[in-house]
């Protein structure tokens, strides 16, 4: 196995986090504050989705104002960040793990951004949550690149989880992906030009382009510190 790969298991490994103790007792404090938990009793998310329960985004947040969403946003750094740098948006972290998810509405809820919630729910089932048309951005940071061909289904950029962007999205929307593995990188570029976005703003080292606005994330210090390229690109609707 590569070193690099090995040293990239090491710390996905080192930040997952155990489940913690008494988890749920926890969760309360933050329950309908900063962390909003979805379940649906279908497990076919494909049936599931035709019967809808849209957030009350207005009741959750207090406004109307544009939306993003940020897919995997584990321990909450980025999307917090991204929230203080922009109040007039309201931001939504989709996290599946619970463990992390509850990590990321602690941190909001001791930032005390009023802009920012945590959704605990697989990505799959956003369209039953989430309105059709109703999402300015999409910021996928360093998900999973399941590199096994087997799993390229369970791959953030796949064609399956492409069509959920593309209708939770406005008509002038946009995806934007960080990442640390260029395969993946390759295979995600591949596939939004197959699915009809138009890629902008391509970076093959983030970091060396000196991106002014970028937020790092927590796995992308670790990875810039290993001395890894990241890249980078906008994949517009």
């Amino acid at each position: 196995m590569p070193r690099y790969t090995v040293l990239r298991e090491k710390i996905l490994e080192i930040m997952r986090m155990r489940r913690k103790k008494n988890l749920e007792e926890k969760i309360e404090k933050f329950e309908g504050k900063t962390l909003f938990t979805v379940r649906s009793d279908d497990l076919n998310f494909k049936t599931s989705l035709e019967k809808k329960e849209y957030l009350d985004l207005y009741s959750i947040f207090g406004r109307q104002a544009p939306l993003e969403l940020e897919i995997g946003s584990g321990k909450g750094g980025f999307i917090c960040e991204t929230a203080k740098r922009n109040p007039g948006t309201n931001f939504i972290g989709v996290e599946a793990e619970r463990n992390v998810a509850y990590m990321s509405a602690k941190k909001i809820f001791e930032s005390d951004e009023k802009n920012v919630i945590i959704l605990n729910t697989l990505a799959e089932y956003l369209p039953k949550y989430i309105h059709e048309n109703s999402c300015e951005k999409i910021y996928l940071n360093f998900s999973c690149p399941y590199p096994k061909a087997d799993y390229e289904s369970h791959r953030l950029t796949s064609e399956m989880f492409l069509k959920i962007y593309d209708g939770l999205l406005k008509k002038d929307g946009v995806i934007i992906q960080k990442t640390d593995d260029r395969k993946f990188f390759e295979y995600s570029i591949e596939s939004f030009s197959s699915f009809g976005f138009r890629i902008r703003n391509v970076s093959l080292n983030l970091h060396e382009d000196n991106y002014p606005e970028n937020i790092v994330t927590e796995y992308e210090k670790k990875f810039v510190e290993m001395g890894k390229p990241i890249y980078r690109l906008e994949a517009h609707r």
